[in-house]
């Protein structure tokens, strides 16, 4: 049996700091709970002069990715630096050379998992990936072990904490998209460059790996429908408080008649479920199961720490398959390779839900007489409707709630609206969804 197991950590940035530190501060824990110690053998960095916790040679630091890849020191690589290239190259390097990796790239996952599932199985590898999705929530583990026997009906998620930020924001202080987003700039929340936040592209990512582990099926991360909630306005979210709505960035799959339904967008889901409580950077994550019903995973979903938790977790869970000899027990995608069904992604016009509709119109009579019966020529029917203010000759809002409709017949409605002499701007659309 051997007596440690070698880590090599390829990035010592926010995820891979945390994951040292962790290391360091929990390494008695983690030997009582391993049987042995995990060893840091080598860093890859290119700045050198990086802080490191006092336990931490700095003879261990290199730029030399060899000394990870081809060290025989090395049991488990750890790849937390991000991005496409070379992150990629760098993880099938060390499957090549009978690595087993560990990664938290959501990105790389979404759109070359598959690529590198099989690699790890062709070679008889372990490759992780818990850091990946929400930080530390360890709903990966969740999906792959505690409920794998259960048929996964739908998943609404909270998965991107900087949007989730901004929105709440905007909701308890009724500050405008562009100042929140400011606000969590300064806070360090968003980037610079925020596109993947707000736009729900990191929300994307991440549900196509939720949903490849899910449903057992490969996923074009670009058939994944996104939106992000940069068109979110304070008057949306107050007109949603009066429907008893909330509004949330939610990364949505269910399971519909053997096609899959993945999406993400702004959507309003009511005040008294419980993923509309999830507020400023939390993640959540709403499962039903066929067998188990609802269930709800929630906590801090980036960070040094809460991803540097999930990241140590699948390397002692790495560590603990070596010991037993038992690589391999899980497969990377949840299901065996030979058992993993293509199923099609539904397109969203395909998709049924339920709508927010914010028309700006001429104050005039007979405007809602004239709206409504487009919406009825396309089989969709009105819930409820507010109407606040008097303008006459001006322009005031008009809100809809409606029943279920199909999206195609949604967006040809709003295009023939859109056009009418008495509507003044586009029309807002939101998407709606009880959360069952």
């Amino acid at each position: 049996m051997k007596d440690k197991i070698g880590v090599g950590i390829i990035g010592l940035g926010t995820v891979g700091s945390g994951v040292v530190d962790i290391l360091c501060r929990n390494g008695d824990l983690i030997k009582r709970r391993l049987g042995v110690p995990l060893k840091i053998a080598k860093i890859v960095e290119r700045d050198l002069n990086r802080p490191l916790p006092p336990e931490i040679s700095r003879e261990i630091m290199t730029r030399d990715i060899k000394e990870i890849t081809e060290n025989p020191d090395v049991d488990i690589v750890v790849e937390v630096i991000g991005g496409f290239e070379p992150a990629e190259s760098y993880i099938l390097n060390a499957i090549e050379n009978g690595k087993h990796v560990v990664t938290a790239n959501k990105a790389l996952l979404a759109v070359s998992g598959e690529e590198l599932y099989r690699a790890a199985s062709r070679r008889g590898v372990d490759l992780y990936f818990e850091g990946s999705v929400c930080g530390g929530i360890p709903i990966i583990k969740a999906i792959r072990e505690g409920l794998a026997a259960n048929r996964i009906e739908s998943m609404y998620g909270i998965v991107n904490g900087t949007s989730n930020f901004i929105i709440t924001k905007m909701t308890e202080e009724g500050k405008g998209f562009e100042d929140a987003l400011r606000e969590s700039q300064k806070l360090g929340y968003a980037e610079s460059d925020p596109t993947f936040d707000i736009e729900g592209i990191d929300a994307a990512h991440k549900l196509s790996i939720l949903v490849n582990i899910a449903f057992g099926t490969p996923v074009d991360f670009k058939e994944i429908y996104t939106e992000g909630i940069s068109g979110i306005s304070p008057l949306d979210i107050s007109y949603a408080k009066e429907f008893n709505y909330k509004v949330k960035l939610l990364a949505i799959a269910k399971m519909k008649a053997g096609s899959i339904e993945a999406r993400v967008h702004p959507t309003l889901i009511p005040n008294n479920h419980l993923i509309a409580t999830v507020d400023g950077v939390f993640n959540a994550v709403y499962i039903t199961g066929d067998a188990v019903g609802p269930t709800l995973f929630y906590g801090k979903g980036a960070g040094a720490l809460p991803a540097g938790s999930a990241v140590v977790a699948d390397i002692i869970d790495v560590a603990r398959n070596i010991l037993k000899g038992s690589i391999g027990r899980i497969p990377p995608a949840s299901f065996k390779e030979e058992n993993r069904m293509p199923l099609r992604i539904l397109s969203i016009d395909e998709i049924e839900s339920m709508y927010y509709f914010r028309f700006t119109v001429l104050d005039m009579p007979r405007v809602l007489s004239r709206i409504s019966g487009i919406l009825g020529e396309h089989e969709i029917s009105i819930a409820s409707v507010i109407q606040k203010g008097r303008k006459e000759g001006g322009n005031v809002p008009l809100v809809m709630m409606t029943h279920e409709a199909v999206e195609k017949n949604v967006r040809s409605a709003l295009q023939e609206i859109d056009r009418l002499p008495v509507v003044s701007e586009k029309t807002t659309m939101i998407r709606v969804e009880e959360g069952r």
